[in-house]
């Protein structure tokens, strides 16, 4: 997995989601745990030669010999899917007695040849090792999480560290100052490689477009802004009669003095961006990295054409955004319960990060005209007077 990270395009690295390309990795090179299906398991008989030489119950004058008779062969055919190469390795947990069988293609295969079979008697012996069959599987389950979870680790410091090997030379090739000379093998197009899977994972799709550093807000930046709001959010609750008439274009003047006071005066209001009008806006290097917007709630169809609103404004890479939701008259519960089901059910919307905060969320959601952009989202609820 890290000679193939390190084998990537520079272009691919650079232009792919990060999250995009361990989801990629880690479906490639995860192994697949292995279950068995007992409500499918089948049962065949036939005639068996048993060699009765070594066998205590029978009268044998010379037992150097093997000694056959016909009996009886009871075979019980277990379906089983995942990996069937885990089936010959000993999991971290294991018994000294453990079941034993033979594998044909998807099947667990164990056989019982009796001379004087009975029912009873073998269907007890299956059972038995059928128990041991489940303890084995759920302790190679075990590894296999946390090997699984070794590959995304894994996965994740490949490619940051081959995103920062790249970016490191890029900027000593700048530096030296030479124009740097096209390379005759840079593929116009990727192919995803070929995996042996029954449903092969594909690099996400990333532009051919050589790669430009773009101005990115640093997730502490990210958290002090939204720290600053919901300090102002405090002041509101300590001083409800201040800001119990307000409206949204009000409150959002209270919160741009804050910002502009800690980011000299960055942030603006009422600033054109890309299509239409934002609330609050911090740029750099000419480059919106930080939008929010300003809401009451009035319900959830509102609070989608917000998203959609916010989402329109960014037309960057690694924006950062915020959506700033007030209520007044609403159960606070109501609303904290609405909107994550309204967020997951959102077109754009690729995933869900922790956020600790009884009344805040975080999300990610695709760009709108390149799914490799990923715009970070939080709402935050507030009680505010009324």
């Amino acid at each position: 997995m890290l000679d193939e990270i390190n084998s990537l395009n520079e272009n691919r690295v650079l232009n792919t989601s990060e999250d995009d390309l361990y989801d990629y990795f880690v479906e490639k090179y995860k192994m697949e745990a292995l279950q068995i299906d007992e409500e499918q398991i089948k049962i065949d008989y036939g005639d068996a030669k048993i060699d009765i030489s070594q066998s205590a119950g029978y009268v044998i004058w010379d037992r150097s010999r093997p000694l056959y008779v016909t009996g009886t062969r009871i075979t019980f055919y277990i379906p089983f899917s995942g990996n069937s190469a885990l089936l010959k390795l000993q999991p971290s947990t294991y018994s000294l007695n453990p079941p034993r069988a033979d594998v044909a293609d998807s099947e667990i295969v164990m056989v019982y040849e009796r001379t004087n079979p009975e029912a009873m008697k073998i269907e007890d012996e299956f059972k038995s090792e059928i128990e041991r069959l489940r303890n084995y599987l759920k302790w190679i389950r075990q590894d296999v999480t946390a090997f699984n979870s070794l590959v995304r680790e894994k996965a994740s410091q490949g490619i940051k560290s081959r995103r920062e090997k790249i970016l490191k030379d890029r900027e000593l090739v700048e530096k030296i100052g030479f124009p740097i000379r096209r390379r005759q093998d840079t593929p116009n197009t990727y192919i995803a490689p070929q995996v042996k899977r029954a449903i092969t994972p594909k690099l996400p799709p990333a532009s051919t477009e050589p790669y430009k550093p773009e101005p990115t807000l640093d997730i502490q930046n990210y958290e002090h802004i939204l720290s600053v709001v919901s300090n102002m959010v405090m002041v509101m609750e300590r001083s409800p009669r201040a800001f119990r008439d307000m409206d949204e274009e009000d409150l959002r003047q209270h919160f741009l003095v804050q910002l502009n006071g800690q980011y000299e005066g960055q942030a603006t209001g009422e600033t054109f961006n890309f299509e239409v009008k934002t609330d609050i806006l911090i740029r750099a290097d000419d480059k919106n990295i930080f939008i929010a917007e300003c809401k009451f709630w009035k319900g959830p169809k509102a609070f989608r054409e917000a998203i959609d609103q916010l989402l329109s404004y960014s037309t960057w890479r690694d924006t950062k955004t915020a959506l700033l939701v007030f209520n007044r008259n609403t159960e606070m519960a109501t609303v904290l319960n609405r909107i994550p089901e309204e967020v997951k059910a959102h077109s754009k919307y690729k995933g869900s990060r922790t956020y600790d905060s009884e009344t805040g969320f975080r999300y990610i959601f695709r760009h709108r005209d390149d799914a490799n952009r990923e715009i970070v989202l939080t709402v935050l609820v507030f009680n505010v007077p009324a």
